[in-house]
């Protein structure tokens, strides 16, 4: 059997700190400090502790060049960190974690964009609980807790060197973007009329035209900028609330500008989207919402292991969400974008590998409500009257 190390590994030494009232009462600080090496490798997703002897072997063993595994005298280390993943065989025993890490090696990632994505996917988050258990549920909550942030708008000179700007009268599109806000609050007694719900697809995610280099070298024309010009961004929809789509779960075809219908989730929708959102129930009626999940190999395809290829995709999921807020606002509906997903669950939802393709974000729309339940940022007034929104 021939091995070798996974592609991809980052060794974090950590440090974990407990009360400890036997170190208090011995005279130290009442802190007790454990120490752990822990193993991150984005193939796998979940962090390994590994321990002196198996980190020493790691660092001796080469991700590109195999050996013979009888060359290794530490058996034990081997064969753990095989079964972990850390290391990889050519045993068919070991073939779905070798077939992991060669899918991370032949998708081109940088190895610190990889392991940023790997690690930060939640599963199983209540964002909400979180802020109540926190104590920083409303802006005044934040102050007391976290003290004062930084300043609001950076001043890099003396107020008496500035040049002041003339202020140009408005136009109907400075009265869009004024009414440009985050919707917190969805009526979802009311249903997007089907001709509306298509021209926003339309305008924000569907292709506009294409150019075709090759039988297989496509770039298409889109609303929005992207890295390269490859577009690697599929949309999924969960749809709730529009006239003539059956509730559910489809793939928005950008091409083609139809809809694939989906497996539907094995609980109610509006549960499945709170579940989506991390408990956001805020988000919870919108009643079209949109999964932002990249195809990563594709932008990787040209940017390989490219420091800068994770960070094109992450922008181009701005420009999907402002282009969606923008033509939401001008049809009369609010709009939303959010980061704080659960990815994992939503992967296994919609059959994506996030290695291949994965969650960035949740963006939707729909009809606003008409009444503020939950709190809106709104300073200028332009949506709702300033005196009738709710006190933190």
């Amino acid at each position: 059997m021939r091995i070798r190390r996974c592609a991809v590994l980052f060794l974090e030494p950590r440090e974990q700190t407990e009360f400890d009232l036997t170190v208090l009462l011995g005279g130290g600080d009442g802190l007790r400090r454990d120490r752990r090496w822990l193993a991150l490798a984005p193939h796998l997703g979940t962090e390994v502790e590994v321990d002196a002897s198996e980190r020493e072997l790691l660092g001796d063993l080469s991700p590109g060049q195999w050996i013979d595994a009888a060359s290794i005298d530490n058996r034990t280390a081997v064969e753990r960190l095989l079964t972990e993943g850390l290391l990889v065989s050519d045993d068919p025993a070991h073939a779905v974690m070798r077939a992991r890490d060669e899918a991370l090696r032949g998708t081109y990632w940088h190895p610190l964009a990889a392991t940023l994505h790997a690690f930060t996917r939640w599963s199983g988050v209540n964002t909400v609980q979180n802020s109540k258990d926190s104590g920083t549920e409303t802006a005044v909550q934040m102050r007391q807790v976290l003290g004062a942030p930084p300043v609001e708008a950076a001043r890099r000179a003396d107020a008496s060197t500035l040049k002041p700007l003339p202020r140009i009268a408005p136009t109907a599109f400075d009265d869009l973007l004024a009414r440009r806000a985050t919707c917190r609050n969805f009526d979802p007694s009311r249903k997007v009329p089907y001709e509306l719900f298509a021209q926003l697809l339309q305008r924000v995610f569907a292709a506009q035209a294409e150019v075709r280099v090759s039988d297989d070298l496509v770039f298409l024309k889109k609303n929005v900028p992207s890295g390269g010009g490859l577009h690697p961004m599929e949309c999924y929809l969960i749809v709730q609330h529009v006239e003539g789509v059956e509730p559910g779960l489809y793939h928005y075809q950008a091409h083609e500008h139809a809809l694939e219908p989906l497996a539907g989730p094995d609980k109610p929708l509006r549960e499945f989207v709170m579940d989506m959102v991390a408990q956001q129930h805020w988000f919870a009626d919108a009643h079209v919402v949109v999964l932002l999940a990249p195809r990563f190999d594709r932008t990787f395809w040209k940017y390989r292991h490219h420091a800068k290829g994770y960070r094109v995709v992450a922008l181009e999921g701005g420009h999907l969400s402002q282009t969606l807020y923008l033509s939401a606002t001008e049809a009369g509906l609010g709009a939303f974008i959010t980061g704080a997903i659960n990815e994992v669950e939503l992967e296994q939802a919609f059959g994506l590998d996030p290695i291949h393709q994965g969650a960035l974000a949740i963006c939707g729309f729909g009809w606003r409500g008409q009444v503020m339940e939950t709190a809106e940022l709104d300073p200028a007034g332009a949506v709702w009257v300033a005196a009738a929104a709710p006190e933190n």
